[in-house]
């Protein structure tokens, strides 16, 4: 008899992963990591491939501090991560393909390729200004996470005491990036959004969002995750959440355990030449010495997600690379199928397990395509344009 692992290989062959956040490009650009190679990390084009990996969201992720280097300087840190994006396009034309609209992904998923789709993590990247959003779009973006943990001046982050001026949810200028957006063909990300921020986007956008990397307050009141009322919302906009494998945001012993060990002084002692360097060993040192939280503990998130928002409305945002530690059985990206072989094991049928590993954000992607962009022979434009 087949086993369940066996049948979620196959389906997960058959229909492919959506993976719709991962951070894996920082380690290219800091560490010089060739990404179409296996590498460290967590996420690579070669163990993705393993896992079923049809889809993928390359976040260019700045670290706030670069704000404080002056107007121009979180732009251009996005403008060097985003040429990551497009020097491994054209390093590796044998494993993925831009995936900036949906006839695109198709093409690359007959080809046998992944779907690479760069998206902005931190609405600060764009310095404030429209302008700079729509060249991003022209040069390949199609997701903005439009806040990270730092509060801006247009919209407030789920972290707490925000500078004053701050205002309580999105601004004027900040439903104006989420319109044009939806203009541009731009998905809304909705990820490290406060609560009425949250509530502000939904309000103001005409295309359906997603939380690209959350899990559930219910199961763990973690202020990066949504509250049932949020999966409603997102249900009726015709989002999708979906469901992190940041162990601290799906457990709260799991969040003491990561707490407790970074006052160890071998976590303390971890240097390197940048920070990404140090963030890969800490998460390496997490991964070695935690309690392992089990696989169980995602699936708890996922089948809440369902139960409360539906089953259109569930999918994955592993953040692969940029969080400190995985899940038992979700170490990389070749895993993803253990968590397939999971829910059939769970009696899940294979068509609702299809929709959670990659179908629903497909079609979110492709509902928030936008119009001019739509056709399979959509350009990129080289980011020195």
């Amino acid at each position: 008899m087949e086993s369940h692992l066996q049948r979620a290989r196959a389906l997960c062959a058959r229909h492919g992963v959506f993976d719709a956040h991962v951070d894996s490009l920082q380690r290219q650009l800091d560490l010089g990591h060739d990404l179409g190679t296996r590498t460290a990390g967590h996420l690579d084009l070669v163990r993705g491939k393993a896992g079923g990996l049809a889809s993928v969201v390359l976040v260019n992720w700045v670290d706030p501090k670069h704000i404080d280097k002056g107007p121009g300087a979180a732009l251009a840190r996005t403008r060097a991560l985003l040429g990551e994006f497009h020097a491994l396009l054209a390093a590796h034309p044998d494993q993925m393909a831009w995936g900036g609209n949906g006839e695109l992904r198709a093409a690359a998923r007959a080809r046998g390729l992944v779907a690479g789709i760069p998206g902005i993590e931190g609405g600060h990247s764009i310095e404030g200004d429209l302008d700079n959003l729509h060249a991003l779009h022209s040069h390949g973006v199609r997701v903005l996470t439009l806040v990270w943990n730092n509060h801006l001046d247009w919209i407030r982050s789920c972290q707490p005491n925000p500078p004053a001026g701050t205002p309580e949810g999105l601004s004027a200028f900040g439903r104006q990036v989420v319109r044009e957006m939806n203009q541009l063909g731009m998905l809304v990300d909705l990820s490290h959004a406060g609560e009425r921020s949250f509530h502000d986007a939904l309000e103001a956008t005409n295309a359906p969002v997603i939380a690209s990397h959350s899990g559930c307050k219910a199961i763990h009141g973690h202020q990066r995750n949504l509250d049932d009322d949020q999966l409603r919302a997102l249900a009726g906009n015709g989002g999708v959440v979906g469901i992190v494998f940041c162990t601290a945001f799906l457990e709260g012993e799991a969040q003491k355990e990561d707490a407790r060990l970074r006052e160890d002084p071998r976590y303390k002692a971890i240097a390197g030449p940048n920070d990404t360097e140090v963030f890969l060993r800490q998460g390496e040192f997490l991964q070695e010495h935690a309690t392992p939280l089990p696989l169980d503990v995602v699936v708890q998130h996922v089948e809440h997600a369902v139960a409360v928002a539906g089953i259109d409305h569930v999918g994955l945002g592993s953040d692969y690379d940029g969080i400190g530690r995985t899940p038992q059985g979700l170490e990389d990206a070749s895993c993803y199928v253990n968590l397939a072989a999971r829910l059939l094991e769970r009696g899940w049928s294979e068509e609702h397990v299809r929709k959670v590993m990659g179908g629903n954000l497909e079609r979110v992607h492709a509902c928030a395509t936008g119009p001019g962009t739509r056709s399979a022979t959509a350009r990129l434009a080289p980011l020195d344009a």
